[in-house]
């Protein structure tokens, strides 16, 4: 099987090493409008060619587009243009509404699989790909029945082989579920980070005492903007939905301890420790 990646960063150079690891890709070609992107994953073999996305398309039988969500959205009309009926192509975004929204009329629609690997670091470029990455995680497909009956048992087959366990979603499903577990943990993070870089022209000390535990809880405030702002544009009003319940839970705390209320803070703590028994199931 003859591949293309659009977009050899994280997401798309750990699909490719993952897919060449188990045979799955006879040759892939690598599509990124950052040259130093693709000069770097063909040295790191995670493509064996890169093209310009004609070529590619042209080239190849699985087309895999692994940028912005706001950039896919744009881009998506113009590869299924590009496709005769034999391809398939599929894409890899945090955000699946209006992804499936901007194309639900095309007509190559069946030719699209919306997919989202549940998988993701603080960190970019292809230099941070791994293999395993996906080993584990949930894969997302969304709107199923819009795709033609061979383009999804491909992309089911690209699944099982990335080592990930298949869920079946609408896309409005999806961009609800992942606003709480993915998006609103993101802005959390970025706030945290904020507010402590504000504190810290205060007190130059504060970063020399920082635990472990700090460390994890801000990671994901490494992520860069190319890749949030967008996901935060297109899933603006769960997005909202979740911060404002974030928001109501911030100020329990901060009332609980205004009054010294601290029978309820323990109540408080307690019922958030409920977590533990969903997520170590």
């Amino acid at each position: 099987m003859k591949i293309s990646i659009i977009g050899a960063g994280l997401i798309g150079g750990s699909i490719a090493l993952k897919l060449k690891q188990k045979g799955i890709a006879d040759f892939i070609y690598g599509i990124d409008n950052n040259n130093e992107h693709l000069n770097e994953a063909l040295n790191l073999k995670i493509i064996d060619a890169k093209v310009d996305l004609e070529y590619g398309i042209k080239n190849s039988d699985l087309i895999i587009i692994a940028i912005p969500v706001d950039s896919a959205r744009k881009i998506l009309p113009h590869v299924l243009d590009l496709l005769s009926d034999n391809q398939t192509v599929m894409d890899a975004g945090s955000t699946k509404a209006g992804i499936v929204n901007a194309v639900k009329n095309h007509p190559k629609r069946s030719r699209f699989v919306a997919f989202h690997p549940m998988w993701g670091t603080e960190n970019n470029g292809p230099k941070s790909a791994t293999s395993d990455s996906f080993s584990g995680k949930a894969g997302v497909i969304c709107n199923k029945e819009e795709s033609a009956e061979d383009a999804l048992q491909l992309v089911e087959k690209i699944v099982e082989n990335l080592d990930m366990h298949l869920i079946y979603m609408n896309a409005e499903a999806h961009d609800v579920h992942t606003a709480y577990i993915s998006h609103i943990s993101h802005i959390t993070s970025y706030a945290l980070a904020n507010t402590v870089l504000e504190k810290e022209r205060e007190e130059e000390t504060i970063f020399q005492l920082a635990s472990s535990g700090f460390s994890s809880t801000v990671r994901l405030a490494k992520s860069h903007p190319e890749m949030w702002v967008p996901i935060f544009k297109q899933n603006k009003e769960n997005v909202l939905d979740v911060l404002n319940e974030h928001i109501f839970q911030l100020k329990k705390f901060k009332a609980a301890l205004e009054k010294e209320n601290f029978e309820y803070l323990e109540e408080l703590i307690s019922n958030a420790n409920k977590i533990r028994g969903i997520l170590d199931k």
